[in-house]
């Protein structure tokens, strides 16, 4: 017999555990949903799946995306040394 308030599939991991809102991930970032809306028609920004009206972005696809971004900084020509 299970206690009360718990059930044996109170340890299976939750179906979202691996996804952000476009919310959190536009606060995480620092940026505004318009931003991320704005991105995703561009083509442009990490790549999201639609759930009915919902937006969400998985985790390790935005840490991807911004690992892709990272670029060493620009050389300047003529500089002296």
């Amino acid at each position: 017999m299970t206690e009360l308030g718990t059930s044996p599939r109170s340890s299976a991991p939750r179906l979202m555990s691996g996804w952000i809102s476009r919310l959190d991930l536009a606060l995480e970032l620092g940026v505004t949903v318009e931003t991320l809306h704005r991105w995703e028609k561009l083509r442009f920004g990490p790549p999201c799946v639609r759930a009915g009206r919902k937006i969400y972005y998985r985790r390790d696809a935005v840490q991807d995306w911004l690992m892709q971004q990272e670029a060493p900084a620009p050389r300047c020509a003529g500089a002296r040394r």
